[in-house]
């Protein structure tokens, strides 16, 4: 058997009940979960586990979704498996980095609960936005949009899906041009602001103040960064690419073949949704992909994992 990456999915895998039955079987889990409902100032557990639209709101959606993917990845370690390197996407390179031993699960809740409040603030909503470009590489994207200024690649996920991210006026014109250059489609996304563009740069400024009161530890085990796909060991690095992170391209697929290139062979994606797994298929469809969304994919691998 090869390496192993615990790897986390970002804002918009969110949905309601998240997380409901880990709670409700798992001590490991319910004791990640009530400790974070402990020190935030918003009921996380009514939002994760019940119908409530505030769960889509960054500002919650963020704090909601790290502690979520913390509780999971707490049953998953009572079994024994240790990641060999993590990684996240945008949001989850925060429970990435609790996963990899350089923050504690309390510090990284706290951290993207004001994450997502500096973000909601950045850029007024509707005046900023997302759209994922289907059918185009990294570059075709690129070359098409070399243009504007206020548009930019916000991820790059995988072969044929690329995030372009800017202001509203600017994502119109776009459209047009990477529709000319063969993009199969152009989707508007659901999110409120133009995430992980320049526009955030105030946001990440204002987050800087927040790591610094954050103590990093050293890393149990190494982490992809998602500004530059590469592996990080020293916990003096982190600061600064966690505040360039908000406002820099997310280079998702450059991680997944970094960890490739690496050895890891199993991808254990914790968390709701099965975002990562799809990305997974087009970039290395050969490799073996975990899913821990529910208590149901957890008992799968605990079975599994004994054999």
């Amino acid at each position: 058997m090869g390496k192993i990456a615990f790897v986390y999915p970002g804002q918009g895998a969110q949905k309601p009940g998240m997380g409901k039955d880990f709670y409700e079987n798992g001590s490991n889990a319910r004791k990640i979960y009530d400790m974070a409902q402990s020190i935030l100032d918003f009921p996380l557990l009514q939002l994760c586990f019940e119908e409530d639209e505030r769960l889509n709101e960054t500002e919650y959606t963020q704090a909601a979704l790290v502690a979520t993917c913390l509780a999971m990845t707490a049953e998953v370690t009572a079994l024994g498996i240790e990641p060999d390197v993590t990684a996240g996407l945008s949001l989850g390179e925060y429970a990435a980095l609790a996963a990899a031993g350089a923050m504690k699960p309390e510090d990284a809740v706290l951290a993207v609960r004001k994450r997502g409040i500096f973000m909601s603030e950045a850029v007024p909503s509707g005046q900023g936005g997302m759209s994922a470009v289907l059918g185009l590489t990294g570059e075709q994207v690129e070359q098409a949009i070399a243009g504007l200024k206020t548009v930019t690649v916000a991820n790059y996920n995988c072969p044929g899906q690329v995030v372009v991210t800017g202001a509203a006026n600017g994502l119109s014109e776009a459209q047009n041009l990477l529709m000319e250059a063969g993009a199969k489609r152009v989707i508007p996304l659901k999110v409120s602001g133009p995430f992980h563009s320049p526009y955030l740069q105030g946001a990440g400024e204002k987050l800087r103040e927040t790591l610094e009161e954050i103590r990093l530890f050293p890393l149990k085990h190494p982490y992809v960064a998602n500004v530059n796909a590469k592996y990080v060991t020293d916990e003096s690095e982190i600061r600064e690419l966690l505040v360039r992170q908000v406002a820099s391209s997310v280079r998702w697929e450059q991680s997944m073949r970094e960890m490739i290139a690496n050895g890891v062979d199993t991808f254990v994606e914790i968390g709701p949704g099965k975002t990562i797994a799809g990305f997974m298929k087009k970039i290395a469809p050969e490799l073996r992909v975990w899913n821990v969304g529910s208590w149901d994919d957890y008992e799968k691998l605990k079975e599994s994992w004994a054999r």
